[in-house]
């Protein structure tokens, strides 16, 4: 099936055309009103709503609300937000952002914010209907430029939804005229070790009339790696860890979904940096075609877990977790004695908050040890990639 021949109502952002209508059922919700009146003073909210009423497009709902929101959010949770390598940016071609996964919301989020600050044009975003918990949150983010990626489908149902999918991210890119931006894999890497789904370019790579790697090149992937000084989530995954060591089968509630979402989004991360790199296009010329889609999978999710980890901005904390970890001082250059102790007090204040009962020291002591971990993990990447696998 072609492009032309799919109905993208059902995934794709709202049209113009509906966004009024949509924005004042939005407003109505109590949902939506009470998560406004959690992130600004109530006083505020008339005006807000007034403000949402008068937009009748998602530019200038980007532009007038969501801009000035995400600059407040960067300005009072984060200690600053940069954007490198816009010279690999050119500003005539479309792209499929594809980037390591740190946070369900600010990922994006962040990223546009970014794009915006610069008078780049944002990106359509992907976002995975499992987070979609309510019905006005699927409205939100539909009127803020996001697409839907249907999970947990059973196996016929999930082939047509990739088909379909795949469909749409190259009818952004060849014909929207739409840049857009996807994770690497489904779900965060709580370890933050980032790698690349292969099932994520497979699906990329359905749609097109060439080969795998003709259809890779039509949507211009360009790796951009994400890099956070604070995950306000690290005892929420630390205790994830846990939890899941003591009950193979452990899953989390849609009330945990929603708790990591809310701390993410109003929690301290610190610097915040995003830095593009070259679009895939000229090494997937290099390395040729291949027949077999498995083997072509692997290679270009190579090239992308090089690009991201060789990317990586390796704060204080990094530095410390990965002496920490290893028992060793090889990076004690990079940080002061000071920092060191301040960061030994962030990890156990963090773990202090994990609210599970009858936790043994030994528990304790895994927590630790996964908190190093994931701390540790971008910078023992980045030195692999940078010497070629060693570290």
């Amino acid at each position: 099936m072609s492009q032309q021949e799919y109905n993208f109502s059902d995934i794709a952002p709202y049209d113009d055309s509906l966004f009024h209508e949509k924005m004042e059922q939005l407003v109505k919700e109590p949902g939506f009103l009470h998560a406004v009146k959690y992130a600004m003073p109530a006083d505020a909210v008339p005006t807000l709503i007034d403000e949402l009423l008068q937009i009748h497009n998602k530019h200038d709902f980007q532009h007038k609300v969501m801009f000035p929101f995400l600059e407040m959010l960067a300005k009072t949770t984060t200690s600053g937000i940069t954007l490198g390598g816009v010279k690999y940016y050119n500003p005539s071609l479309c792209y499929t952002f594809l980037t390591n996964h740190r946070d369900i919301v600010l990922d994006a989020s962040f990223l546009n914010l970014a794009f915006l600050r610069r008078g780049m044009p944002t990106s359509e975003v992907a976002i995975g209907n499992n987070l979609l918990i309510y019905d006005w949150i699927t409205d939100l983010v539909r009127l803020n430029k996001s697409f839907i990626v249907k999970r947990n489908t059973g196996l016929r149902e999930g082939l047509e939804a990739a088909k379909k999918l795949s469909a749409y991210i190259h009818h952004c890119i060849l014909e929207k005229h739409e840049s857009v931006w996807i994770a690497q894999r489904e779900g965060r890497a709580k370890d933050s070790s980032d790698h690349t789904q292969e099932s994520v370019l497979k699906m990329l790579a359905i749609s097109g009339q060439g080969s795998f790697i003709d259809n890779i090149k039509e949507i211009n992937v360009m790796p951009v790696c994400i890099s956070y000084e604070y995950d306000p989530n690290d005892y929420l995954k630390a205790k994830e860890f846990l939890m899941r060591r003591r009950d193979p089968d452990f899953k989390k509630s849609q009330r945990d979904d929603l708790f990591s979402m809310e701390t993410g989004l109003m929690q301290f991360k610190g610097k915040v940096h995003f830095q593009l790199t070259p679009r895939l296009n000229s090494k997937l010329d290099q390395i040729g075609d291949f027949t077999d889609r498995n083997k072509a999978a692997k290679h270009v999710g190579c090239l992308v877990d090089q690009a991201i980890h060789r990317s990586y901005e390796i704060f204080d904390i990094n530095y410390v977790a990965f002496d920490l970890l290893h028992n060793t001082n090889r990076f004690a250059r990079k940080y002061t004695p000071e920092k060191r102790e301040e960061t030994i007090d962030y990890f156990n204040s963090q773990l202090n908050k994990v609210d599970l009962k009858d936790v043994t020291a030994e528990e304790r002591e895994y927590m630790w040890q996964m908190m190093l971990t994931m701390y540790a993990n971008p910078l023992r990447n980045k030195l692999r990639s940078l010497l070629g696998g060693m570290e």
